[in-house]
This record gives structure tokens, sequence and C-alpha cells, in this order.
């Protein structure tokens, strides 16, 4: 007998000599049946039954915030937002999509230079329309893949009934089937066990004092457990309306990093740096949780966030908007109830 056959028929009798055993023992009690834990999406960290989250990457897409662009399409449905200060002092938003791949996410607009401070660790896609020369080569050091308007084919297009530069539609699906590697990004936060509630000081609204005409309300719905957006002069008790398909942009949590910009504040060159430490207000649950974000010496290193004792502050799970503010400047808190 060869040695293949004698090697099947020593694997075929240790199977059927372990299958008896086990329906000896099976004659008085059957196993117990075990059931899978649910999928969580690591930038969320809500249950994710399908599994989508685990297999992607992150996917950051800039968004333009200027009035002139509305309606935006897609950012209620981003995992995270980063709201930060570019040239002239207005502000833009790197949205970062796993859980979610919104068919229409738009208006897409150009890279800046703390994009590359915020995608390090998230690595996976990086998707914009372009950018001046030194945006370019800032993002180009950073381990993401790059897609562009040129790069990305069918899966950007140009809507007609908007003007230019404020037109550029991405197709998430498309976006992420043209990913290389689909590692899944490492989580930014950690979140609350369900049903646990916040530490904190109660509060019902919040104005983040942004630059120029960009000072951002959040209010907080009970009802909902998330925080109502509204920018400018706008009522705050009326959120304004930003998205095409109607939907309120309303996360579970907002968190305000106190961080110095690099060179003149608003000039084209001028980056946030989000390395080192500085304060952080983290909006959750309806509370305030004052504290401080850290991040090591490396690009690498994600950001912990601690709070007065040097525990890690918990979010509700769901949507994220991090608003990247300039030292010096505090958020404006209305005690709640």
């Amino acid at each position: 007998m060869k040695t293949s056959a004698r090697r099947a028929l020593f694997l075929s009798s240790g199977l059927v000599t372990a299958a008896l055993g086990l329906s000896a023992c099976g004659s008085h009690s059957a196993p117990t049946p075990t059931t899978s834990p649910v999928p969580v999406a690591p930038l969320t960290g809500l249950p994710d039954p399908g599994g989508a989250a685990l297999h992607r990457p992150a996917m950051t897409v800039k968004i333009e915030n200027d009035p002139n662009s509305l309606p935006q399409w897609g950012v209620n449905e981003a995992d995270v937002v980063y709201e930060e200060i570019v040239n002239g002092g207005i502000t833009r938003l790197a949205a970062i999509f796993n859980q979610n791949a919104p068919a229409r996410i738009e208006p897409v607009r150009s890279v800046r230079p703390t994009d590359t401070q915020i995608v390090w660790p998230l690595k996976g896609l990086f998707v914009y329309s372009g950018g001046a020369q030194y945006a370019v080569n800032s993002i180009s050091t950073a381990p993401v893949q790059i897609i562009d308007e040129n790069a990305a084919g069918s899966a950007m297009w140009r809507d007609p009934n908007k003007v230019p530069p404020y037109n550029l539609v991405g197709i998430g699906p498309k976006l992420f089937a043209l990913a290389t590697d689909h590692t899944p990004p490492p989580p930014l936060f950690q979140y609350r066990a369900d049903g646990a509630t916040a530490t904190g000081t109660p509060v019902k609204r919040v104005v983040v004092p942004f630059p120029s005409i960009y000072p951002v309300t959040w209010t907080y719905v009970p009802a909902t457990n998330s925080w109502n957006r509204g920018m400018n002069d706008f009522s705050p008790a009326v959120p304004v309306d930003r998205t095409g398909n109607g939907v309120i942009e309303s996360p579970k949590n907002v968190v305000v990093m106190s961080v110095n910009y690099y060179g003149e504040l608003g000039a084209s060159n001028s980056y946030a740096i989000m390395q080192g430490s500085g304060t952080v207000w983290v909006f959750t649950d309806g509370k305030e949780i004052v504290g401080t974000w850290k991040r090591g010496p490396s690009k690498s290193d994600v950001i912990q966030y601690t709070d007065a004792k040097g525990q890690p502050i918990l979010l509700t799970p769901g949507q994220t908007w991090v608003e990247i503010l300039n030292s010096g400047m505090t958020p404006t808190v209305t005690p709640g109830a």
C-alpha cells in the first residue's frame, strides 16, 4: 500500500474512532450549541451583522463646508467626521466611511495638510478632488491609497445641476471597490456598554467658536440621544438642514480638541498639529466631560482621550464629530437640566 493511501486510511480510522467516541458520550447529553457574536464596526462601536466594516478599509473623503456648496450628501452616514480650519479661516470636513458606503458623497473637494495628521493611523483610502502642490505633497507621505478625480474613473461624476467646483460626486461602493488593501481601520474611540450612562455635567447646547462665519452649534436632543448641528447665526433650536436627503446631521458624540495650528491660522500652509497633548471637551449622552487628548510621537499612534482622573472617556456607540479647534479658544456651554 502506498504511503499516501496508508495515511488516508489512518486518518479515516481516526475519524471513525473519534466519531464513535463522540456518539457514546452523546448518548447521555447533547453538546451545547454556541452562537457567534455579532461583529462590531471599529469606528462606530455599533453592531455590524453583515461584517462589511471588518472586510474593507477606512475611506476618508474631503467634503466642502462652504454655504455655496450645499446641500451635502453622505456626511450623515459617515462613521467619523473631522472638521478642520483651512485657508481663509473657513472649515472643511474629512468624512471617514467604513461601516456605510453611501451611493452619493458630495461635494468632494481638495486636500489640506491637516488631512495627513488625521489619516495616518487609519490608512485605507483617501478621496479628494485635487489641491495645491504643497497639500498634495503632504498627503503623498501618508500610508494611504490616494484616489483623486483623475484616478477615480466611474466612481466619481460631476453633477450638471450644481456649479463647479462644488459638484463633484463620489459613489461609495465604487470607491471602496478600488481598494487594493482591505485591512479594517483601528478603533479611534472607546465606547460605553449597552445601557450604561455617561458620567459628566449635563449640557443642552454647545457652541464651537470656529473663526469667520463658521461657529457651530450643537443642541442635545434627548429623544435621539444625539446632537443636532447648526451653523452661523441660525437659531440653534432649528437645526440647519445641510443634507441633500433631508436628514439633519446629528451625531451621537461631539469631541472638541484644542490644538495648535502650525503657522498663521487660516494661512494656506497652516495645519493642525495633532501630536502631543491638549485639552478635550467630549459631549456624549447629554453630558460634558473635560479631559486630555494625547498622541504619542509616532503619527501611527491613535489619539487617546482621558478624563480628569486619567480614565478613558467612553463614548456612545454611533457617529462621532471631531472639531479641531485652535488653542486659546473654548466652546461655550449651556448647562442642561
